[in-house]
């Protein structure tokens, strides 16, 4: 099993990974099908279903697969050029994708959002279909978006395009249990043996670059939304709370009169700040989804600005140390709301920022896998259901609760010696449970829990 840091950690677009990311995803794939295939098709239609369907219009989904369709990509989103693509692509009705002629496409009939039951495999399932100047379909194919942006194909899903990709790395663990072993073994770091790992796909330099703007790109998004107000959209009227909240906290600084509770205000406002810009459609990372994108870089802030002796040469240890986990946690469970609820998204998010932090702060790998699985432990059984469908309530402050507990539980695991009663591999399979038994109402849908308990006026 080897995920990249640079597949846990990717640089795209608000407000979510698995429903505006993926779908553009999965519309670009399909392009390059297209592209080779021997039928000249004329036009595209789509069909989005289960939590796509339920809960696309307030997650953007079907902004994505259309400017997917013409071709637009998360990593290099333009969204002044995509509004006005938008525009055109509405009044003509026909999208004109890269090294394609213009096929006919209407959003309003060739987009169907199918709310009846979701497609086998996943919560998350989009049909894309190709037709010919007659209106036959000539190209299908059906697409699942898995969560974080990860996109495979029904043929994918089922395994059948299984198996390792790539070099074998030097570690190869499946299971904490494994990299513990491992790490033992090798006297080596968690960090260490996954930088190791990735240095069997690119050369030293491109991973530190790419580590570097994955971090330049989270803390940008930070200080965007500490400096940003206003209304966010979607009609639910939510305000934009970081930047007052950061105004407030720079004018308490130095009078002597800030209570301890407050540092958890700083923690919170950092990851606010990150999921308002996802939810206003800026640009984000996927850490590992875009539900949950403040966690990990709300932690490194608060490593950086308030744990005395941080360093900033560090902050490549800490994003190798939280994609492992990460990498652990999609591998053996789930990173997607629609698949475990909001514990595969914000849990995952904050036992990995917890483990990042304890290991940037002197933890063994005993300790930082004791960190990972408090955090996740205490996510365990959180639902995700969003007021409206969109990524606002309750995501917003979620994100700044699940970086308080990350903080929390790096803390407890330093303070013990990595020896612990419940390890990471056994939390982990405690959330695929409990997110199979969850009832659908609770899984990103929009049809229970918050979603239905809101306000009449």
């Amino acid at each position: 099993m080897f995920l990249s840091v640079f597949d846990i950690f990717k640089i795209g677009v608000g407000p979510s990974s698995s429903h505006t990311m993926g779908p553009m995803v999965a519309a670009g794939r399909f392009l390059d099908r297209l592209r080779v295939s021997p039928f000249q098709a004329a036009g595209l239609r789509a069909s989005l279903h289960g939590s796509l369907a339920f809960t696309g219009v307030g997650h953007a989904t079907d902004r994505a697969v259309i400017l997917g369709l013409a071709g637009f990509l998360p990593e290099s989103y333009d969204g002044e050029r995509a509004e006005a693509v938008l525009a055109e692509i509405r009044a003509t009705k026909t999208v004109s994708p890269p090294d394609l002629p213009p096929l006919r496409f209407d959003p309003e009939a060739d987009l169907i959002f199918d709310y009846g039951p979701a497609l086998p495999g996943h919560a998350n399932g989009m049909i894309l279909m190709a037709t010919d100047a007659q209106g036959d379909v000539i190209l299908k194919e059906t697409y699942f978006s898995i969560g974080g942006g990860f996109v495979v194909t029904e043929a994918e899903m089922n395994g059948a395009a299984s198996g390792p990709k790539g070099p074998p790395v030097r570690f190869p663990f499946e299971s904490a249990e494994a990299m513990l072993a491992m790490a033992k073994d090798s006297g080596l770091s968690i960090a260490t043996m996954k930088r190791a790992n990735e240095l069997t796909r690119r050369d030293a330099a491109a991973l530190s670059a790419g580590i570097a703007r994955i971090w330049a790109v989270m803390d940008a998004c930070i200080e965007r939304g500490l400096v940003t107000d206003g209304i966010l959209p979607g009609g639910l009227k939510v305000r934009r709370r970081a930047k007052g909240i950061h105004d407030a906290l720079i004018a308490e600084r130095g009078l002597n009169l800030t209570a301890p509770h407050v540092i958890n205000d700083w923690m919170s406002v950092y990851a606010m700040a990150v999921n308002e810009e996802n939810a206003a459609g800026g640009q984000v990372v996927t850490a590992p989804t875009n539900g949950a994108a403040g966690v990990v870089p709300a932690v490194i802030r608060y490593y950086l600005d308030h744990v005395p002796g941080a360093s900033r040469d560090k902050i490549e240890d800490f994003l190798l140390t939280a994609a492992a986990i990460g990498g652990l946690i999609k591998h053996n469970a789930s990173i997607s709301g629609a698949e475990c609820g909001c514990q595969a998204e914000v849990g995952s998010a904050a036992a990995m920022a917890a483990a990042g932090l304890c290991a940037v702060m002197g933890g063994s790998p005993e300790q930082v896998e004791n960190a990972a699985e408090i955090a996740l432990e205490h996510h365990l059984g959180m639902t995700c259901d969003p007021v409206k469908g969109l990524v606002q309530v309750p995501c917003i402050e979620r994100n700044g609760l699940g970086a308080i507990k990350a903080v929390s539980a790096a803390s407890l695991a330093l303070r013990g010696d990595g020896v612990h009663f419940m390890p990471l591999d056994n939390c982990i399979e405690a959330m695929r449970q409990t997110g199979a038994d969850m009832s659908e109402k609770y899984k990103e849908t929009a049809l229970g829990g918050l979603a239905v308990n809101v306000p009449n006026c």
